[in-house]
């Protein structure tokens, strides 16, 4: 006979079971809790020093600020307007013949420096010496002429006063002479004509300078007509610089010429170091419409040939000086939303941020018109913990830190791969270790598995 449970034991039992997997599911619930409260916490604890600047292992917040200050100091400022230009030689000839004919000597070298006179070439003389010697034969002709005409006019003449020859005889004699004067004076100007054809058979320099690239070779015929010429002779010392202002200048930079020369100064090719210093010598009487810009002309020295024609150069004109005025350095000068700041540094080391109003400022110093007097310190470097009312501590220039301008390099051995030697993970405090010693080894990977796990797997 077969035995059936009744229905209440059946309930029971089922009951008891729902209880049970109630109970389990209630337990990992609470565990799975504790686990995400553990690591909610751990991560605050990671994340506190790194929010508010001073958790358990960072530094108090009452400590004070490391900066470097330094002290205005008066000066006299030049003022400076900025320009671009291009520079030009003073004079540039082209130096071509005047008379046509064989080129029988070129007596320069090509980039030489040549005087005003020398001798550049020589053209072939022979026809233009044969021209000259046929103008003074021909003077001396007429001049004999007129010594026989004179004597003639004599004769006459005394002939007319005693009536034995005829006045009309004598004054056509002595218009004979009067033409025969003007003839010798018209040989004596072909005579001159030809010396001066004859003399521009050897070409001179016309000015001081210095002698291009040849454009005609010895032996050929040379002309007049030519527009190539034989050289081109650029002087280079002097030179001149052109270069433009924008247009809203133009009343400063007359205002400063009225009152006499303005110095300008040209740059090299870094932009920093002054290569010339010369004279500002004309000022264009109109703006240029298409660019707003006036253009200027300077003439420099050039003693050490550092411009040369056609170079594009960095111009200053010194229009001014402020005298006696408080400066700063250019690091000492901040920007906010009200405007333009300084740190001073005020009794018992308390920064303190003062508008100030700065004139006119470069890449080292910053004069200021108002808002800082010279018994103030301000501060140069050190800004970014730095807040209005804060203690500062001030360093000496000597400890500025140094800017570190390629980060280093990451580093892994061979046998350093997030490892210890025993082929288990890497303790945490030998990872920090090394880091701290400067072996930056990247980001710590598995275990590599045992020849035995290896084994089992296959």
């Amino acid at each position: 006979m077969l035995f059936k449970p009744e229905l209440n034991e059946t309930a029971k039992a089922a009951g008891r079971s729902v209880v049970r997997s109630v109970l389990r599911r209630m337990v990992s619930l609470t565990i799975l809790l504790l686990i995400l409260g553990g690591l909610g916490y751990i991560g605050w604890l990671a994340y506190q020093p790194k929010q508010g600047g001073a958790g358990r292992n960072g530094p108090p917040r009452d400590l004070p600020v490391p900066v470097l200050a330094a002290t205005p100091r008066v000066q006299d400022v030049p003022v400076y307007l900025d320009g671009v230009g291009s520079v030009r030689a003073l004079n540039t000839v082209t130096v071509r013949a005047q008379v046509d004919g064989k080129l029988l000597a070129v007596n320069f070298v090509e980039g030489q420096d040549v005087k005003k006179g020398d001798v550049l070439a020589e053209i072939d003389p022979a026809i233009y010496q044969a021209q000259y010697d046929q103008a003074v034969a021909k003077k001396a002709q007429d001049e004999a002429m007129l010594v026989n005409q004179k004597l003639d006019l004599a004769r006459y003449q005394q002939l007319a006063a005693s009536n034995a020859g005829s006045k009309q005889q004598a004054d056509t004699q002595k218009a004979l002479v009067a033409q025969q004067e003007a003839l010798i004076k018209a040989d004596q100007a072909a005579i001159d004509n030809a010396a001066a054809t004859l003399s521009y058979t050897k070409i001179v320099a016309p000015l001081t300078g210095r002698a291009g690239l040849r454009q005609v070779d010895q032996g050929n015929i040379i002309k007049a007509s030519d527009t190539t010429g034989l050289v081109i002779l650029t002087q280079l010392q002097p030179i001149a610089v052109w270069f433009s202002l924008p247009q809203q200048q133009i009343v400063r930079v007359n205002a400063a010429a009225a009152k006499g020369p303005l110095s300008v100064d040209v740059f090299g090719n870094d932009g920093v170091t002054v290569v010339d210093t010369g004279i500002l010598r004309g000022i264009d009487n109109q703006v240029d419409p298409t660019t707003g810009t006036l253009k200027l002309k300077a003439e420099f020295p050039n003693s050490n040939f550092q411009l040369w024609p056609g170079q594009f150069v960095n111009v200053r004109l010194k229009v001014e000086t402020l005298p006696k005025s408080i400066v700063i350095p250019t690091s000492a000068v901040q920007r906010g939303p009200a405007g333009t700041f300084s740190y001073v540094i005020g009794e018992g080391d308390i920064a303190t941020a003062k508008p100030i109003v700065v004139t006119q400022q470069n890449e080292h110093d910053a004069v200021i018109a108002s808002g800082i007097s010279t018994s103030d310190r301000v501060v140069t470097t050190g800004f970014a913990n730095l807040s209005d009312g804060a203690k500062v501590f001030i360093g000496k220039d000597d400890a500025a830190p140094s800017a570190d301008l390629a980060p280093r390099k990451r580093s892994r051995s061979p046998d350093a791969k997030g490892t210890d030697k025993g082929g288990g993970p890497a303790r945490e405090g030998e990872h920090r270790g090394r880091r701290g010693e400067g072996d930056q080894k990247g980001q710590t990977g598995p275990a590599p598995a045992s020849p035995s796990s290896g084994t089992a797997k296959q």
